[in-house]
């Protein structure tokens, strides 16, 4: 009895083994597995690697910059098809070995993408398949000067951010620098720097050139902003650069500034009028000035000069006219005062040709003058803050005017009293004393000066680099003969403009590197020019990316890819499937060996 008993369940133990058996191997060949729906789609990604100057921070000895290119060239696989981008270059459809030797040899930029744009670079690095899984992933430190993402713009791909950080946050920089003081003698340059986190007493040295002429130390003691002064000579032209030595990010260590033998403007006057002001105005230490009634003037001389006055004239001749429109084509400047009895007729015929503009009717009712266009070009430096309290002039005549130029300086009413740009200026009133005190008010100072500045753009102390400037150099060229800018590292053609007298060069995407030019025409050096990279990058502050919501974030490549790849990533059963029925196998064995 006990022996069928026993035969009976052997027998249903090998039919449930083998049972078993025969479905897993069914299974096994059925290949069964398990993954996201996004599994099966076809893959496209683009990277962002942010290679501005705030990357220049260290960790571990390394730039964040440096660190985040060697990740990539780690952990991309080698087959694997990709676009990059940064703030400056773009490679679409490639691998990593195409491009890993130009990645590391990549300086870093003053340019930086706020996010809104990389959102739109990386769209035009997309394909329009609508079937494709797209990814973006952005590499940096997400300073805040990246600015957030458009919320009400929508994306046909996932957004993935790596936010790489260094430990320190800690950096001073060299932001500005201005001439306080002007004589023959002595200047003093006053230098500002800034710093973010905890910085106590910061040395810096002056050089000109190679040779050191001065040094200092700066303290911020509880502030982020400080002041160092420095004395330099006032009679020379100097080859400046600021040092400092800081372990932040390095761009902003160096500032460069040169003072150039400054050329003394020629200004013309045509007057009929008292023109004792326009000497006091005019100095012999800056300027050149010459002066003739109308019947004295040689229309010849005004190809030499920068700047021509037109002062209480009662009218303009029409032979006058026509030099003075070519004049004003050739880069001059010319500045129109008119008399109260002015010829309406032979004015409007000369101010016809600049921005349309006429002068109307007379108008005789005293006017005070109350409103400057502080944001206007003309006074751009000049006054600290906005002035409301000002002792502002007054005059009794004016002409009421139509014209396209901005207003200047107006009247109570917002009618204009000075009025245009780019050197052309117009008052629509007599300067004479009996008709106005405008030549007593301190504000005739800065608005003549500076009218007469526009006659020749002289370089500054030093230019921003990605700023659109213009710089006048007094030179004439011949038919084929242009202007080159170059020093030891680099050497390029600027933009330029020739006239009679000078020629214009206009900076906008050119130099891309900082430092003093020197300004050639066949090897002839005629003037320096400084360049330095603009401070945006040198505040380490950053945004919290951890906050914004519906994105990934990590804090490395490393940890990104292998995010993706688990997303990518198809489970397979059949192995344990071959393996269980390799048990059950083996179970049978066992069963017919030992159940009897």
């Amino acid at each position: 009895m006990e022996s069928r008993k026993s035969n009976t369940l052997k027998k249903w133990l090998l039919l449930i083994t083998r049972c078993i058996i025969i479905a897993a191997l069914v299974t096994a060949f059925a290949q069964p597995f398990a993954a996201e729906e996004s599994a099966f789609k076809a893959k496209e990604t683009v990277v962002y690697i942010d290679d501005s100057f705030s990357m220049q921070a260290k960790t571990n000895g390394l730039s964040l910059w440096d660190k985040s290119v060697q990740e990539l060239i780690k952990h991309s696989r080698e087959e694997q098809e990709f676009s990059l981008f940064t703030n400056t270059v773009t490679f679409k459809d490639i691998n990593i070995k195409d491009i890993q030797n130009q990645l590391l040899e990549l300086p870093n930029t003053y340019n930086q993408f706020t996010l809104e744009d990389i959102r739109l670079k990386a769209e035009t690095l997309f394909s329009n398949n609508p079937n494709s899984e797209k990814h973006l992933i952005v590499v940096s430190d997400f300073q805040n000067t990246m600015g957030f993402l458009d919320n009400k713009s929508s994306s046909s791909f996932d957004f993935h951010l790596v936010h790489v950080s260094a430990p320190n946050t800690s950096n001073v920089s060299i932001d500005s620098i201005f001439l306080a003081k002007n004589n023959t003698s002595q200047q003093l340059l006053e230098v500002y720097l800034s710093s973010s986190g905890e910085t106590n007493t910061q040395p810096i040295s002056l050089y000109d050139g190679d040779k050191l002429i001065a040094k200092s130390a700066v303290t911020f003691e509880d502030a982020l902003n400080a002041q160092v002064n420095f004395s330099i000579p006032g009679d020379k032209p100097i080859d400046g650069i600021l040092q400092i030595s800081d372990n932040g990010v390095l761009y902003d260590n160096r500032f460069f500034f040169n003072i150039n033998q400054r050329p003394k403007l020629k200004v013309l006057a045509v007057s009929e009028g008292g023109d004792e002001y326009l000497r006091r105005l005019f100095t012999d230490d800056e300027f050149e000035l010459s002066k003739y009634t109308l019947n004295q003037l040689d229309y010849g001389l005004l190809d030499g000069q920068n700047v021509v006055i037109l002062d209480n004239l009662s009218q303009i001749p029409t032979s006058l006219q026509r030099v003075l429109v070519t004049f004003k084509q050739n880069g001059g400047t010319l500045i129109i005062v008119p008399s109260s009895e002015s010829d309406l007729d032979s004015y409007n015929v000369l101010l016809s040709q600049f921005y349309a503009t006429r002068f109307l009717e007379p108008v005789q009712t005293e006017k005070r003058i109350s409103k400057i266009a502080f944001d206007h070009p003309l006074f751009e430096g000049v006054f600290e803050s906005r002035v409301e309290n000002f002792q502002f002039p007054n005059t009794k005549s004016y002409f009421r005017v139509q014209s396209r130029a901005p207003q200047i300086i107006a009247f109570e009413g917002n009618e204009p009293f000075l009025l245009g740009n780019d050197g052309f200026y117009v008052f629509t009133s007599s300067l004479a004393r009996d008709v106005g005190n405008f030549k007593n008010s301190p504000l005739i100072v800065p608005t003549f000066y500076n009218m007469a500045l526009s006659g020749l753009q002289v370089p500054k102390l030093y230019q921003t680099i990605g700023s659109t400037n213009e710089i006048d150099i007094e030179v004439g060229l011949g038919n084929d003969e242009v202007l080159n800018l170059e020093n030891k590292e680099t050497k390029f053609i600027p933009l330029q403009k020739s006239f009679p007298n000078k020629v214009r060069l206009s900076f906008a995407e050119e130099p891309k590197t900082d430092g003093i030019f020197d300004v050639k025409m066949n090897d002839r050096s005629l003037s320096k020019i400084s360049f330095n990279y603009p401070r945006n990058e040198s505040n380490l502050s950053f945004a919290q990316v951890d906050t914004i919501q519906g994105l990934t974030t990590t804090d490395s490549l490393a940890s990104m890819f292998q995010f993706l790849d688990e997303r990518s990533q198809v489970t397979s059963y059949w192995k344990w499937f071959v393996i269980l029925a390799l048990l059950l196998a083996l179970a049978e064995v066992i069963i017919q060996k030992f159940v009897t």
